[in-house]
């Protein structure tokens, strides 16, 4: 057993880490800073009920300064008393591997260190989140609790100790403290296992006619693509491309859209692409759907998995429910009430599924912003959403187009879009939404403004979305604004919480279609006329001189 100290720091508190939809997020320079990765790590600490003598689950995506992060929350962890802390070899766990170690292992928590699908590097962005007992992330009376903590903070205790070889499997001994590093995969490839029919999507794999390819973008769901697409279910070498971790994400923005996943959709809108193409994000948690020629909407993916869930194994006795987030397209509710299933509508965040998952009111849940997930850990799940879609093709054997079409002609199709304006400052997004909060505020102009516009389709209501949570009758406010039509159709706005550097405005615009006619047009021409009456109801070339979209998904 390693001699050791354990030393108090005087510290200063910081005023900035508040944290967000997913913990805490910055540039990596800012948590490099003396202090303040430490600081907030304290402000965790102090804010558990007991961490003395408690397990603690410790792992991150890879990017640049996770390996330092790693060792210093190490070491703050025998000072608080840990008993335990398991750590992914190398300091990997994917997002939802670590829900996955947190709940086998029963742990207190644990902390995740990623940016998701924001880019790293040193000039890039870092992140620390703390996911809760149930191995969700941590629910906003906690994160509150945290920032509360952070902003008195005078000290923090640290050991004084040799680092920990986390390149190496094995246990461990810090003074008290037992330091586990595990295989990252093992765990999450089982769970895997005990979900899907894996002799089915082998047979499928290895068809010599259906052809495959995963993008895992320099980033975490490399280890994981390799070891289960192509060492246990059997893909020829090369399906998963891109599949080496990277601190830098190889240069690329870890992002799995159409826009950022760019050798993956050069390889798949070809006549001779593969038959199913998928990427994930930095920390595994989101992920793209692709056939051949074939773009399938995140909206449209956690439908058509719902839908087709009985094929599955875990989910062959039926779902208790499903939820989506408020932006996210209607089409799961079309699937719900074909089935008879209770559907909720949340504010965006996977920690407002986490409340129905644990009270067994829901089975799948999903958002438009490339995640999709179900009961069997807190968090959204790339490759599970990739396994889903497997375990559908392999017992339907259609192509992903074939299926996506027929479950438009049984349920409708929902057109649907985002626009992303990136890099506003962060007095134009606050205005901007001032400006909808008051017109969605008032009918009368709200009425107008659409009339304004010459839009044809009468405006049934308009709201800036609130949430009564079902289980524990907590209220979130101000969870995006809405205007909607006696169409069915939808504009909704809200900014994100991903982001480090200034605002980012999403726009949402939704139309359904019941004609079976009309299911095969163009996404951006279809909503064209919706998305001109969201640029005018914004005001947004006026009050922040942009015209066009970042990224449209």
């Amino acid at each position: 057993m390693d001699e050791m100290t354990i030393q108090t720091i005087r510290t200063q508190p910081f005023s900035d880490q508040k944290p967000g939809t997913s913990g805490l997020r910055k540039k990596t320079r800012y948590f490099q800073q003396p202090h303040y990765l430490e600081n907030f790590v304290q402000a965790i600490f102090n804010t558990l009920e007991s961490p003395v003598g408690a397990t603690l689950a410790v792992g991150g995506d890879g990017r640049y300064f996770n390996r330092e992060a790693i060792q210093i929350i190490l070491k703050m962890a025998v000072a608080a008393g840990f008993s335990e802390v398991i750590v992914g070899q190398y300091g990997f766990l994917s997002t939802p591997a670590a829900s996955c170690v947190i709940r086998k292992y029963r742990t207190l928590g644990g902390i995740v260190l990623s940016a998701s699908h924001n880019p790293g590097g040193p000039d890039e962005d870092f992140g620390v989140k703390f996911n809760a007992a149930n191995g969700g992330p941590a629910p906003e009376g906690l994160t509150e609790a945290i920032y509360a903590a952070s902003r008195s903070l005078e000290q923090y205790r640290i050991a004084e100790m040799a680092d920990v070889d986390i390149d190496t499997c094995g246990d461990y001994r810090r003074g008290e403290t037992r330091i586990r590093v595990i295989d990252p995969v093992e765990d999450y490839l089982e769970l895997m296992r005990k979900l899907f029919d894996f002799e089915k999507i082998a047979n499928l794999l290895q068809q010599p006619d259906f052809t495959f390819c995963f993008d895992a973008m320099h980033a975490i769901t490399g280890i994981y693509a390799k070891a289960l697409f192509e060492q246990a279910l059997g893909a020829p070498a090369g399906t998963v491309i891109n599949g080496t971790p990277l601190p830098d994400f190889g240069g690329g923005h870890p992002d799995p859209n159409l826009a950022h996943a760019e050798e993956l959709v050069h390889r798949m809108f070809r006549a001779d692409g593969p038959v199913l193409g998928a990427a994930s994000d930095g920390d595994g948690d989101r992920n793209m759907i692709l056939g051949r020629e074939f773009y399938v909407t995140p909206s449209d993916s956690v439908a058509v998995i719902a839908a087709n869930a009985t094929l599955i194994p875990a989910y062959r006795k039926g779902l208790a429910g499903v939820a989506r987030s408020m932006p996210t397209s209607c089409a799961l509710d079309a699937v719900a009430n074909k089935l008879g299933l209770a559907c909720y509508e949340t504010p965006t965040g996977w920690k407002f599924f986490g409340n129905l998952l644990d009270a067994g009111k829901i089975t799948i849940c999903g958002e438009e912003s490339f995640g999709t997930g179900s009961d069997h850990v807190r968090e959204k799940d790339g490759i599970w959403a990739v396994m889903c879609w497997l375990n559908i093709l392999a017992e339907r054997q259609q192509s992903v187009a074939d299926i996506v079409k027929a479950h438009w002609a049984a349920y409708g199709r929902s057109y649907y879009t985002r626009h992303d304006y990136e890099g506003l400052s962060n007095e134009q997004g606050a205005a901007i939404m001032l400006h909808l909060r008051a017109l969605a505020a008032s009918s009368e102009q709200a009425i107008a403004a659409v009339a304004e516009a010459g839009h044809a389709i009468a405006l049934a209501s308009a709201d800036d979305f609130a949430y009564t949570d079902p289980v524990d009758a907590s209220v979130s406010r101000q969870q995006g604004v809405r205007f909607l039509f006696a169409d069915g159709a939808r504009v909704v706005y809200r900014l994100s919480g991903t982001g480090t550097v200034g605002a980012t405005l999403r726009i949402y615009v939704e139309k359904p279609e019941p004609n079976l006619a009309r299911h095969d047009e163009d996404t951006q021409t279809y909503l064209a006329d919706l998305i001109r009456l969201a640029g005018h109801l914004s005001h947004l070339e006026a009050l922040s001189g942009r015209t066009e979209p970042t990224v449209i998904t």
